[in-house]
């Protein structure tokens, strides 16, 4: 359950479908959820139910067919493009399966990125990139570039770029899906980490038993519904 005080963001009937071959295919059915401040939240599920969709959703980077997504109370989608890629920027943070670290910037100017884009003066941008080097132990590498980097480094990079804009909520899908037990395990005590310390709420799709069962909330989505309690 989460507290209306802290809410950070509430979905209410959302659907999303699309028409492929002249046949409508739903992947969310009026789905409701809340997040508040500091929830740790995992999503389970088969492929194809929709998990994806729903990140893509709550990031801001995907329009419901239907439904209200409010971030502290407000219907983002009711913004201008160009205010809902601000507010995507400064309050949202995503990490993915995949890093998607650019190749030809070094690991400091990586995570300073969003900040950059964002207009920030390129002192203040890297000077919070450092400080978040050093909160995922990854000072000695800051110079260096993705490709010099091993997997679980790489996607400690993309962890601390999900939060150099200081936002509330961060979405994360499969971020340990390519990585070992190990490293992933790594990952795992570093999200952790930073939940525990700095109250960021996060959402993370994942097929990591361990993981998702390390959440205070677990959900499960079903042909396009979230349920609160894995099955």
């Amino acid at each position: 359950m989460t507290d209306n005080k802290h809410t950070i963001c509430k979905v209410t009937n959302v659907a999303k479908s699309f028409e492929k071959h002249g046949k409508k295919i739903h992947v969310l059915r009026d789905v409701n959820l809340t997040i508040a401040r500091g929830d740790m939240c995992s999503v389970r599920g088969k492929s194809g139910v929709g998990k994806s969709t729903l990140l893509h959703i709550l990031g801001t980077l995907d329009r419901p067919t239907s439904g209200h997504v409010e971030y502290y109370g407000e219907n983002v989608f009711d913004y201008p493009d160009g205010e809902l890629a601000a507010f995507r920027n400064k309050r949202i943070g995503f990490v993915f399966q995949f890093h998607h670290l650019l190749p030809e910037f070094t690991a400091l100017e990586n995570i300073a990125m969003p900040a950059l884009i964002a207009g920030e003066k390129r002192s203040k941008a890297l000077r919070k990139a450092s400080d978040l080097l050093d909160q995922v132990k990854l000072t000695h590498r800051a110079q260096h570039r993705p490709g010099e980097l091993s997997g679980g480094e790489q996607q400690r990079i993309a962890v601390a770029r999900a939060l150099v804009q200081g936002p509330s909520l961060v979405l994360a899908d499969e971020p340990t899906g390519n990585l070992d037990q190990s490293t992933s395990d790594e990952i795992h005590d570093l999200i952790l980490s930073i939940n525990e310390i700095q109250q960021i709420a996060f959402l993370v799709v994942t097929h990591n038993h361990r993981l998702a069962t390390m959440m205070t909330r677990q959900l499960e989505m079903r042909d396009g519904v979230v349920y609160e309690g894995a099955a």
